[in-house]
Order: C-alpha cells, then structure tokens, then sequence
C-alpha cells in the first residue's frame, strides 16, 4: 500500500485532536490508552506508533491545546483590531464555547491536570503560556508588558470554569456575563508597562 507523504503527519494530527477531546472531558485519569485509540479510530498498538505512552500524548495535547489559544487571539487581533478583545472575550465566554468541554479551550480544562504532571510537560505547557500572555498584551491599549494580559487569562480561563461546574445554566450566564463586563474595564485599564521584561524570558 503506498502512503502519501505527508499522511502520517496528517494521522498524527487527527491521533491528537481525538486524545485532545478526550483528555479535556475525561481527564488525564479518566480515559486509558485503550480509550483514546478508540476515540482517534486506532489500535491500540497503532496508538503507540504515534506516542509512545499516555503522558506522552497527553504532554503533545497540552502544548498543542495552549498553541491553538494562542493561534486564535491572533487570528482575533487580525480580524477584529482595536475590539478584538471585547469580541474573543465575548466569544470565549459565550454559551458555545462555554459547552463544548470537549473541544473547548485547554485552560479551564487542562490546567488542574497540568498542574499535577511531570516537569517536562509543565515546562512545555509554561514556555507556551508565556507566548499567548505575550500575544495578549500586544494587543492591548499601548502595547503594555506581559503582566497585563495574566489577570485577563485567569478570568476568562475562571469565568468558563465556574461557569460550567453549575447547573443552573442562568447562574452560568450569570457567572459569564459578569466576567465579562470585568474583563472589559480590565483591558480598558490594562498598565503601560515596558516589554523588557517579556523580551528576558
């Protein structure tokens, strides 16, 4: 059987966005490999091809899941300018977003697992955090240092979270819509501070 040359590539890809989904539902401790190969539509043993352990696959899924934040408040910045906050804060906060634990962000999914993984995934999951807070604070009023987009990061990432652990879906508006008019007198204060600092680290 002759294979495309960028098939495996494209497999691999597909591998993770499945893990991806499972691991933000499940948990890291609530789904095995045999659980995940399923989901990507694999063997167990072609699971194993692509990563060679579940904490392996689930260090890919947390970098890749902060990466795809990271691509979207650009992809934001460039449609949206100057409102491209109010507009991703909007969204981020927005029923359907707020639903889809699954294929939702890895922040309010993700983070508490990260917490408790090894080093190197934490590593990984931190180098790329820094780069989405430094997005974030490129686009904001005056360009300010990355310490401004921080608190804006941990109340949206806190304002889905909360939202979604109640049932009450009029309390989860609640939550949300509250976050929200928070983060947009936050954004509209946020402190022009120099960049030297982002460029250190």
């Amino acid at each position: 059987m002759r294979y495309r040359p960028n098939q495996r590539a494209e497999t691999r890809g597909h591998v993770l966005d499945a893990a991806g989904r499972q691991f933000r539902e499940h948990g890291f401790g609530g789904v095995g490999v045999d659980g995940l190969a399923r989901a990507a539509g694999l063997t167990s043993g072609a699971f194993y091809g692509h990563f060679r352990s579940k904490a392996a696959a689930f260090r890919a899924v947390a970098t890749a899941g902060v990466e795809r934040l990271r691509s979207a408040v650009e992809l934001f910045r460039a449609r949206q300018g100057e409102a491209w906050f109010d507009a991703f804060a909007a969204y981020y906060l927005g029923a359907e977003h707020r639903k889809d634990v699954a294929g939702g962000c890895a922040l309010p999914s993700l983070s508490a697992e990260i917490a408790r993984a090894d080093d190197a995934t934490r590593a990984d999951y931190e180098a790329v955090l820094k780069r989405v807070a430094t997005e974030v604070a490129a686009g904001l009023p005056g360009a300010p240092s990355r310490e401004a987009a921080w608190p804006l990061l941990a109340e949206l990432a806190g304002g889905v979270l909360l939202s979604r652990a109640v049932r009450d879906e009029a309390l989860a508006a609640e939550i949300a819509e509250a976050t929200l008019a928070s983060l947009r007198k936050q954004a509209a204060l946020a402190p022009h501070k120099t960049r030297a600092a982002d460029r250190r680290s």
